[in-house]
C-alpha cells in the first residue's frame, strides 16, 4: 500500500511517500513543494494542487495522511495554511483518496513514543523506522514522512475526512 503524507503550508508543503508491504515500511520519495514569494495567494494554492496531482498520478497512493491544524500562534499564518490544507483535501476528494488527519502531538506519540518529543528526536526515529541513510534536510519533508508513518502505525480509531 502506498501512503502519501502531507505537511501543509503555503510557502512550503512537505510530502512523504511510503510503501507498506506486510510489516515492511519503506520511504519511496519525499521532498517539499516550495512556492515563490512572487506567487499570488491563488497562484500558490494552484501550485500546491498541481504538484499534489502529479504525486498522486506518479505514485497512486491508496491513502493520504495530513497534519491536522489544531492551534495557531499567528492568525496571519493560520489562514493561509488552512487554505493550503483545503486545496489538499479537495484534491484528495476529487481523486477519491481517503484522508486521515494526525496532530503534531499524535505524530510525536506514534513515531517517537512521547508526545513532547523534540523535533530532532522524531526525525531520528523516522530515519531509523524508514531505514534512511540520513535525516531529510528539510523539516517539512521529515514531518510529512512522520505523518505517513502515523497511518501505518495507528489507523484504528481515526476518522476519515473525505
Amino acid at each position: 500500500m502506498i501512503i502519501l503524507g502531507i505537511d501543509p503550508g503555503t510557502a512550503t508543503t512537505g510530502y512523504g511517500i511510503i510503501r507498506k508491504t506486510g510489516q515492511n515500511i519503506k520511504a519511496v520519495d519525499y521532498g517539499c513543494i516550495k512556492n515563490r514569494p512572487k506567487f499570488s495567494p491563488g497562484g500558490s494554492l494552484k501550485q500546491i494542487k498541481t504538484k499534489i496531482n502529479k504525486l498522486i498520478k506518479k505514485y497512486c497512493p491508496k491513502v493520504m495522511a495530513v497534519e491536522s491544524i489544531y492551534f495557531f500562534k499567528n492568525l496571519k499564518t493560520a489562514m493561509p495554511v488552512s487554505q493550503a490544507k483545503g486545496v489538499i483535501l479537495f484534491t484528495a476528494a476529487k481523486k477519491k483518496i481517503p484522508v486521515y488527519e494526525f496532530t503534531p502531538l499524535q505524530v510525536k506519540m506514534i513515531v517517537a513514543g512521547y508526545g513532547r518529543a523534540e523535533k530532532k528526536q522524531v526525525q531520528k526515529k523516522i530515519k531509523v523506522l524508514l531505514n534512511l541513510k540520513k535525516i531529510p534536510k528539510l523539516d517539512d519533508a521529515a514531518d510529512a514522512l512522520g505523518i505517513a508513518l502515523c497511518y501505518t502505525r495507528k489507523v484504528e480509531g481515526k476518522i476519515c475526512v473525505s
